[in-house]
């Protein structure tokens, strides 16, 4: 049986006040929940977040990463700097970079394998645009872009990647997919890997992302092969994201 996992993506939000704030409470709340919790936090606060949670329950991850190991790359992030951090997450190929920064599959790809490499656990985020579910695209879409990374660095990989299915006209914008559209894209990504191996597409984790919150999240939780959640705002709210932990 797949573990459930609760990932919260914070983007582009926090001050050390705040990262103190939200990470205790999250802290706080814990004793009851069963799925594995995980806070993406902005690089900045990332030091800050480990110290806070060492020895916890709160599992801590980066949001990015640069595909080179180092060099003249202003601005940019190494996967051994966020190693050396005692960090063990990190999303890879979340919408806005794809749209906001370019990042194409071959991009992405490269960074899962360099995460891989470096012993971090990916977030893979594959989704469609609303242009793309309208058109019948979605498979076509999310089919390319998982393909695109077992092409990089094999099924085997997929023993250390967490999926995360981020229908992109669901993020942010208070829509989210009916369960039923969520499950049927979950089964359609689990069945993209085991065209190359069952064993691992039945034991790959696969979350959503498309605005989870707690009111929806035990239902979609429910569906057989969604293993838990990306959540983005919710996760800024320590009862909120505990809510939704709960769900799990």
């Amino acid at each position: 049986m797949r573990e459930v996992i609760v990932a919260g993506n914070w983007k582009m939000n926090a001050t050390k006040e705040m990262t103190n704030t939200l990470v205790m409470g999250v802290l706080n709340g814990l004793s009851d929940v069963n799925a594995k919790v995980i806070a993406c936090v902005p690089f900045p606060y990332l030091s800050q977040a480990v110290a806070l949670t060492t020895h916890s329950q709160l599992n801590i991850g980066a949001q990015n990463l640069n595909t080179n190991e180092s060099g003249a790359f202003t601005g940019e992030v190494s996967a051994e700097m966020i190693k050396d951090l005692d960090v063990q997450y990190v999303i890879v190929g979340h919408s806005e970079r794809r749209s906001l920064y370019g990042e194409t599959d071959k991009i992405v790809a490269e960074k899962i394998e360099i995460a891989i490499n470096n012993g971090l656990t990916p977030l893979f985020c594959v989704g469609e645009l609303l242009s793309e579910r309208e058109e019948g695209n979605t498979e076509a879409v999310v089919g390319r872009q998982v393909r695109a990374v077992i092409d990089r660095v094999g099924i085997e990989a997929f023993r250390d990647i967490i999926v995360a299915y981020e229908p992109v006209w669901a993020i942010g914008t208070g829509v989210t997919a009916t369960p039923e559209q969520a499950q049927e894209t979950h089964a359609f990504i689990r069945s993209v890997l085991a065209d190359n191996d069952n064993d691992i597409a039945q034991s790959t984790p696969i979350l959503y992302g498309g605005s989870m919150n707690p009111i929806n999240a035990e239902e979609l939780i429910g569906c057989k092969d969604i293993d838990g959640g990306l959540i983005g705002g919710a996760s800024l709210k320590a009862d909120s994201f505990l809510q939704i932990c709960r769900a799990g």
